[in-house]
């Protein structure tokens, strides 16, 4: 009987500390995630995280806000995002310029300091100016801008040194022009730099297509060309700079990244929900309406290509004059 009792108390511990330890355990999210974006509210960046936000708060039945953490050519975005705790529940939104903050001087963050989620998007860089400009082409804007005095013309787009900017540098190169003959007016993204256009306070701006198109729509602005190989299908009456004889395409991506320290169970809980939602209807439906381009690189995928892009762009720095 003793021996009864002794082997019915030994398996009410061992049950009980197993019932403990699955009582420590807790199923990753409990509780709401945010997403920090580097880029002001009503942008390009800004509107795909929020749509993308709703969807991924059903995979993961947890809340999903976004959070605008603005300035420092997006240095303050992804700073927040790579020395955040790495415990999943905050995801780095993270943009071309991810590339650029050491570069610039701006930040020691590096695409090394994230292990990714997923991209999801990649986009042409766009020359937009008002609907009464007089120029009608890429060309013969650049052409006005080689004939009138240096500083004539006010171009804009984003901060110094993210995509938008170093996409007009190189144009300008490209034509034979000295990017200093144009004064460049940085914004916190391209909202404001299209507000700023509208109020015809800057004559150019450089952004992707999809952030201007619902003003080119309206016939407030016009689009000259796509800085791409080819046209894109979704906008096929847009010419690209090569089409005006200009050899240069350029332009952005966005996805996103969690602090590298993430345990990678977590991390593939985010990139499994994650994944769901870019191959969900919804998600091709709204990106193809709105012209943004869909690009999928998943995991270490992601992490070689923004490397590559990091160790590649010491050449274009130095023709910018930017940085250290």
């Amino acid at each position: 009987m003793k021996r009864i009792i002794l082997l019915i108390c030994l398996l009410m511990l061992v049950f009980g500390g197993l019932f403990a330890e699955g009582q420590k355990e807790v199923t990753f999210p409990n509780k709401p995630v945010t997403i920090v974006c580097p880029w002001s509210a009503g942008g390009g960046t800004d509107r795909t995280a929020r749509f993308i936000a709703d969807l991924l708060s059903a995979e993961l039945g947890q809340p999903v806000q976004v959070v605008n953490k603005t300035g420092g050519a997006g240095a303050v975005g992804h700073n927040a995002a790579a020395t955040a705790a790495p415990d999943g529940y905050t995801l780095g939104n993270l943009t071309f310029e991810v590339n650029t903050l050491k570069y610039l001087g701006y930040s020691d963050i590096t695409p090394a300091d994230f292990k990714s989620v997923l991209q999801f998007n990649q986009d042409a860089a766009a020359v937009t100016v008002s609907a009464d400009s007089p120029y009608n082409t890429v060309k013969e804007l650049l052409e006005a801008v080689k004939k009138e005095p240096a500083g004539t013309f006010v171009f804009s787009g984003s901060g110094i040194g993210t995509v938008w900017d170093l996409a007009r540098i190189a144009m300008l190169d490209k034509y034979g022009i000295d990017p200093n003959r144009v004064k460049y007016v940085p914004s916190q993204g391209a909202a404001p730099a299209i507000t700023e256009l509208l109020g015809n306070h800057v004559d150019v701006i450089t952004c992707s297509y999809p952030e201007v198109a619902p003003q080119v729509e309206a016939g407030k602005l016009k689009t000259l060309a796509v800085m791409a190989d080819e046209r894109n299908p979704q906008f096929a009456d847009i010419p690209t700079l090569k089409e005006q004889g200009i050899d240069w395409s350029y332009g952005t991506w966005r996805g996103f990244a969690v602090p590298d320290d993430t345990p990678d169970d977590v991390l593939k809980v985010l990139q499994d929900a994650m994944k769901k939602v870019v191959e969900s209807k919804e998600y091709i439906d709204f990106m193809n309406s709105n012209g943004f381009g869909i690009e999928i690189r998943i995991g270490a995928e992601f992490d070689s290509y923004m490397m590559e892009q990091f160790a590649g762009l010491a050449d274009i720095f130095e023709l910018a004059g930017y940085g250290n």
